[in-house]
């Protein structure tokens, strides 16, 4: 046990019954399918963004029976927007699996089964729903940890991160578990956030080691820099005589998986190729400016490729504007298509 932990949870929790949040759409009529659903959105996503996403999606899916029972396209389409697109089908997955389980299950080793769940995602998911005393280290607590116990090196180093969970769980009390497990991921949301912390309203300020240091900029340390490789792509912007509009849906592995894109070549040279390949005869083209999405570990630096062509067979790839809407679709797709459509290309 370390000296220097003082009475953490006792601060904490001290402060969480004056200023925690308690009025989240998740912490309603909470049950352990709403605590899942909330905490799978909240990775790598903060609280403010989650919330419309959330709403909607329980009122689409309001049980594990409807999330099992829908077909993708349409999990999909109500995550669209939020990003890392694997959560929702992790979400379709794990429903299904929930279902033949008969019900969510309450063991660490059981939760991490399932897919798209990690041990701090599971360690929450038992706190909260559950209340049964169990660590976390998402991104908040992993930043208050490393300011309040002066924590040196970067998180995601193996032996930092391995430091940083025992302390965690040497902190978490066995009781009121689920208010301490809310409490300190409120506290790194709110007050010890990653910039412009507000050091002054924190409960911890008197013992934190960043604080009475002045080194809180100092923590948690940064990722070594590493620089992200670019992938130059074209997409295909296909117009028919409808003024329709050609969409694939994608590979359900990968990058946007499951959902519904526009056609990439690698080369400009392609086009004609592509086209005779699908039974499309190319009227006319245009090329806009480049434009850059950036993943976690890539750059994508895509130029859109403005074709006009004639349709020589049908297919079930050409999507109305009334269409394509109500398709899920990638957040720069979707923002692509409505800025063509407000130009009257589509």
């Amino acid at each position: 046990m370390r000296d220097d932990t003082f009475d953490f949870a006792k601060h904490l929790l001290a402060w969480f019954d004056v200023h925690g949040r308690k009025d989240l759409p998740w912490q309603q009529d909470k049950s352990p399918y709403r605590v899942w659903i909330s905490e799978i959105m909240l990775q790598q996503t903060q609280v403010s963004t989650v919330i419309p996403y959330y709403r909607a999606f329980m009122a689409r899916f309001s049980n594990v029976e409807s999330l099992a029972s829908a077909p993708i396209d349409d999990v999909l389409q109500h995550w669209a927007g939020l990003g890392y697109y694997a959560r929702a089908r992790n979400l379709h997955k794990a429903a299904q699996q929930i279902i033949a389980l008969g019900a969510l299950p309450n063991t660490l080793s059981d939760l991490v089964a399932l897919p798209g769940i990690g041990q701090s995602t599971a360690g929450a998911i038992l706190s909260l729903a559950f209340d049964d005393s169990h660590p976390i280290l998402d991104g908040n607590v992993k930043r208050v940890l490393t300011r309040v116990f002066a924590i040196e090196g970067w998180p995601g180093r193996r032996e930092v991160e391995s430091e940083l969970w025992a302390l965690s769980a040497e902190l978490t009390p066995r009781a009121r578990c689920a208010d301490y497990t809310q409490a300190i991921m409120d506290l790194g949301a709110t007050l010890c956030t990653r910039s412009r912390p507000r050091c002054m309203a924190c409960p911890m300020q008197s013992h934190c080691q960043a604080y009475l240091t002045q080194t809180v900029a100092h923590y948690p340390q940064r990722k070594p820099p590493k620089t992200l490789p670019v992938k130059p792509i074209f997409f295909l912007v296909m117009r028919n005589a409808a003024g329709e509009c050609w969409l694939e849906q994608r590979p359900m592995k990968g990058i946007w998986g499951g959902l519904w894109s526009l056609p990439e070549i690698d080369r400009i040279q392609d086009v004609e190729m592509w086209c005779n390949t699908h039974e499309l005869t190319l009227k006319d083209q245009h090329i806009l400016a480049v434009q850059r999405h950036t993943f976690s570990h890539y750059h994508l630096d895509y130029t859109p490729l403005l074709l006009t062509v004639a349709q020589d067979t049908p297919s079930i790839h050409w999507h109305a504007a009334a269409q394509w809407q109500k398709r899920a679709l990638p957040a720069p797709i979707n923002t692509l298509l409505t800025q063509l459509m407000t130009e009257n290309f589509l």
